[in-house]
């Protein structure tokens, strides 16, 4: 490999009158086309590359990538599983990718069919009654739901001004409250692992309008307290949200409208396989309890007779909050993936992704200290501190150390309940010779020697970059090189 091209930038490579092809002159008059305010004064300042060295230097980059298709990724909370290539095919497929956002209902029946149909299998798998397609993360998918929770309580005027949130909750939690202007009280955790019901208790009022759980929670526990939870928010008129992350653990064996929810989010990477990385569209459909359904975001897919169509009478939502539909291409992909498994396929889903996370704890526990109990849904966190504390090798240092044996590191340092945190999720794509591997991995990093792990990682050609000067000095944008 050209290690030079590797690692020089793009504008590096440019040299003035090289191109990947050229274009034919114009042969239509362009005088006068355009107004001249719409006219730049010269061309972008773009590289001029050859088509080999272009390709050449994007290749070079992807030989450096962690993905998926290349490396065991157990990145606990995120769920990075393996997509399925035969949906990228059917996805890509041109009677999707040559649609229009702005094709009327008419000529896109079969999209708009596809779409209803998504909303239909959603509402289902929560056990709620109404879904919006529309938001384009997890994250949005909470403020969504919670601007939701603001306009009922409005509409029923009442003023609640406070959204309570366990301690072991995803960061997006209280960021998406305060964004919709409510105050977030944090609830505690239990010995347990799961909520403190006393402390629920000392701060649940009527200033409450949401209590946002993640359940399974973080810490790859079910909280078997999530009726009685419920049913203490009910009582005092607040909604409960359920923070969809880990729905992959409880697919098609408990609903979260079952158990008291009212409003929740799909992660579609996490659960039905949508990509995952690279700053990507994501997708984060909402589903919501009757009572809310009025207030979901404009237009949803609604159908009349055979019809299909956009609607946009409903005058109490809380308006648009993805331009067009949202990121369809990924929903797409979602509705391929649960018509491919069907209803008995996604249970096995959930039933494979805690066999596999319960496989590898049983043999990471007696090395690897797991502070809430001795099973775990689809993902676990094991604790690095006995090994910090008397060998001085940290969470960050086994992570590192991965990365020689070709393993992404799993998420380390959250939850941040337990401290030298190891958050480890294997997914149900995985192999049992895969999960071996890693397990035989780190317990090989446990006995290894604390200097020559502080060092690691030893095979890359970036072993421990400075983050901290990383994130302070940020270089945000290409400046030529002074010419000689």
């Amino acid at each position: 490999m050209d290690k030079t091209q590797a690692t020089e930038l793009l504008f590096e490579l440019s040299r003035p009158g090289r191109r990947t092809h050229r274009l034919p002159d114009c042969d239509v008059p362009t005088e006068g086309s355009l107004p001249a305010s719409a006219l730049a004064e010269g061309p972008p300042p773009l590289p001029e590359v050859g088509e080999i060295d272009l390709v050449r230097h994007f290749i070079n980059l992807s030989t450096r990538n962690m993905s998926i298709d290349t490396n065991f990724y157990p990145l606990g909370s995120c769920t990075m599983k393996y997509n399925p290539k035969r949906h990228e095919r059917l996805a890509a497929h041109p009677s999707m990718t040559d649609l229009h956002p702005l094709q009327s209902d008419e000529s896109c029946q079969g999209l708009l069919a596809i779409l209803w149909e998504m909303q239909e299998l959603l509402a289902e798998i929560a056990g709620l009654d109404g879904v919006s397609l529309q938001p384009a993360a997890g994250a949005q998918g909470e403020l969504t739901a919670l601007l939701m929770a603001a306009a009922y309580f409005r509409h029923k005027g009442e003023r609640r001004s406070r959204v309570l949130i366990p301690d072991s909750a995803h960061g997006t939690n209280p960021a998406s409250a305060a964004l919709a202007g409510f105050d977030t009280v944090s609830v505690k955790s239990n010995s347990r692992g799961l909520v403190d019901l006393d402390d629920l208790r000392s701060k649940l009022d009527e200033r409450t309008a949401v209590f946002m759980i993640t359940n399974p929670n973080t810490l790859g526990l079910f909280d078997d307290q999530i009726a009685t939870i419920t049913e203490l928010l009910h009582h005092k008129g607040a909604l409960v949200y359920l923070d969809g992350a880990n729905m992959n653990a409880i697919l098609g064996i408990t609903r979260p409208g079952d158990f008291g929810a009212d409003m929740m989010h799909y992660n579609v990477h996490k659960t039905f396989t949508g990509p995952h990385g690279a700053g990507g569209p994501g997708a984060g459909p909402i589903a919501v309890r009757k009572q809310l359904v009025p207030f979901l975001p404009t237009p949803l897919v609604a159908r009349s007779g055979e019809r299909f169509y956009l609607d946009y009478d409903r005058p109490q939502s809380i308006g648009r909050v993805r331009s067009f539909f949202g990121n369809v291409g990924i929903l797409l992909r979602g509705w391929l993936y649960i018509r491919t498994l069907g209803p008995r396929g996604l249970r096995e889903v959930s039933e494979n992704a805690v066999l596999n996370a319960n496989y590898l704890l049983s043999r990471l526990k007696g090395v690897y200290e797991v502070p809430h109990g001795e099973r775990c849904m689809h993902e676990f966190v094991a604790s690095a501190w006995t090994l910090k504390r008397e060998r001085k090798i940290s969470a960050m240092d086994i992570g590192k150390r991965l990365l020689d044996f070709g393993f992404h590191a799993p998420t380390v340092y959250f939850p941040l309940v337990v401290k030298e945190a190891l958050m480890i999720e294997p997914t149900e794509t995985e192999s049992k010779e895969t999960l071996d591997a890693f397990a035989d991995a780190l317990l090989q990093i446990s006995r290894e020697d604390a200097d020559f792990l502080h060092e690691a990682p030893h095979e890359l050609a970036l072993s421990r970059p400075d983050e901290v000067k990383a994130a302070k000095e940020t270089v945000l944008r290409w400046q030529a090189p002074s010419t000689p």
